[in-house]
């Protein structure tokens, strides 16, 4: 049927008592035609509502690019790999490893795990490309989580993409050098602000931690000029110990409202729009334009991001308030480090457990309720009991790790914070299952004792990793088992 006599019909069923030939197209009459302008007029007098709305609408969706673009400046001024109290520090497109699970007294980054060797490195790629060095890891797990400016991925480099040991290089979206020879593969990032954070799995064994230092010490970043076709090799236990800096109960704020208006240009032009997001900046971008010459359209824009944070970033920290909803109250998300435009779910997550993996790095599972809905406390005690061939189905390892209230480790009496694939001395049942007992209190049952995760004080959430997890996993069959409150 001719679009024209869809026309024609449509205008005899209103009752329009005109007849179009049937023969003949309807086109667009020319003043359709006329080219629209590419965004807001800026020479347009706004209200302070309107900036306030603007103001509310990009604290939101642009939050984890001023929570990245701030974690950089803090590498500005660092001169040399160091550790700083619990936690590392490298100078920008360097990276810092560490030598040993993290310290549970950590406050930059919510949600760490004592399952891997962490290492840390910012990068500005403006300023040079990056050299990134993969030592042999022979079958020991590990991957390279490296993402850009948006917290997406833009590199692979792990076991379970068959990495071999040698030469990468990190290059900004505007880069067009010639690649040394002996670099294996250049990976282009979106924007120049990156972060690069090496996870290298470790058991809990003293023989393991030995082990590790040798491809630890092969865990090298630097500006392409320092590239020399050698595998460089630093001894990462003997790098400068500073004093800690200050530390709270809750993670280091990175994101700052009062601040925000005059950082986002700067974010958003290391950050192009992604397709689709074109109009969206233009709106941004005349807004700010204007608070310049306004102090009160200012007020206004930094009080929409004021009531953005409280209302509707800072709910987000609860993992019960977003992602896929699973049985027996778990939650995860699949587009872990691949967010793109899913502004909800990457300000999500970098509100409440920055810097996940990819999908087929790592699957996550999120908990913050028993089996019947209630929050989990220490008050209560509680069992995760995987049945026979139940747990996690992974090619690399799993954990089932618990955080505080604040998603960090409280010391304990044990010193343990996850369970899982490390573990040596985990305790199966004759069935072939494994319950792990949650609770605050040592169990005084030998078995018991061996599966225990020690509970923080008050409430608490579970987090269980899957790295380099089975389809089963990733497509969603494999699900988590209830928490079951012990009455």
């Amino acid at each position: 049927m001719k679009p024209s006599f869809l026309i024609t019909l449509g205008l005899v069923a209103l009752g329009g008592g005109m007849a179009l030939p049937a023969q003949e197209p309807i086109g667009p009459s020319p003043s359709w035609n006329r080219a629209l302008p590419k965004g807001p007029d800026a020479r347009v007098k706004i209200t302070e509502e309107y900036a306030k709305l603007v103001g509310r609408d990009a604290y939101f969706w642009a939050w984890p690019m001023v929570n990245m673009y701030n974690r950089r400046l803090v590498s500005v001024p660092v001169k040399e790999s160091v550790r700083t109290g619990p936690l590392i520090a490298a100078p920008l497109n360097h990276l810092t490893m560490m030598t040993d699970y993290l310290d549970p007294t950590e406050r930059a980054i919510a949600c760490p795990n004592q399952d891997v060797v962490y290492g840390l490195g910012l990068l500005a790629l403006e300023t040079s490309p990056v050299v990134v060095q993969v030592p042999d890891f022979g079958t020991r797990f590990w991957v390279y989580q490296i993402v850009d400016l948006r917290t997406d991925s833009f590199v692979q480099l792990g076991a379970m993409y068959g990495t071999k040991p040698g030469f990468y290089l990190l290059v900004g979206p505007d880069w067009q050098g010639e690649v040394p020879k002996g670099i294996t593969k250049v990976f282009r990032s979106s924007t120049n602000t990156g972060l690069a954070g090496p996870r290298i799995f470790q058991d809990d064994t003293p023989e393991d931690k030995r082990a590790i230092q040798t491809p630890l010490a092969g865990v090298m970043m630097y500006p392409l000029a320092d590239y020399d076709g050698t595998m460089k090799i630093k001894d990462w236990t003997k790098i400068p110990q500073l004093p800690a800096p200050p530390a709270g109960d809750e993670e280091s704020k990175w994101v700052f409202p009062d601040k925000f208006a005059d950082q986002l240009p700067i974010v958003l032009a290391d950050a192009p729009p992604l397709p689709g997001e074109e109009a969206r900046y233009a709106q941004v971008l005349a807004v700010l334009e204007v608070l310049k010459a306004d102090p009160k359209l200012k007020a206004a824009f930094i009080a929409g991001a004021q009531e953005a944070e409280e209302l509707l970033v800072k709910p987000l920290f609860q993992f019960r308030n977003y992602g896929q909803q699973l049985p027996h109250h778990w939650s995860t998300i699949s587009n872990e480090s691949a967010f793109g435009t899913d502004y909800f779910t990457r300000t999500a997550v970098a509100k409440s457990n920055i810097l996940v993996n990819s999908p087929n790095e790592t699957k996550y599972f999120y908990q913050d309720l028993d089996g019947s809905g209630i929050r989990l406390n220490s008050a209560k005690r509680y069992t995760v009991t995987f049945p026979k061939d139940g747990t996690p189905p992974v090619h690399g390892f799993w954990s089932l790790s618990i955080y505080n209230e604040h998603h960090f480790f409280i010391a304990n009496a044990i010193n343990r914070f996850s369970v899982g694939t490390k573990n040596k001395d985990l305790k199966f049942a004759a069935d072939g299952s494994l319950t792990i007992y949650v609770q605050a209190e040592e169990p005084q049952d030998p078995e018991q004792r061996a599966n225990w995760l020690p509970a923080p004080k008050g409430d608490f959430s579970l987090y269980i990793r899957a790295y380099w997890p089975k389809p089963s996993v990733t497509e969603g069959s494999w699900t988590p088992p209830a928490v079951k409150w012990i009455e």
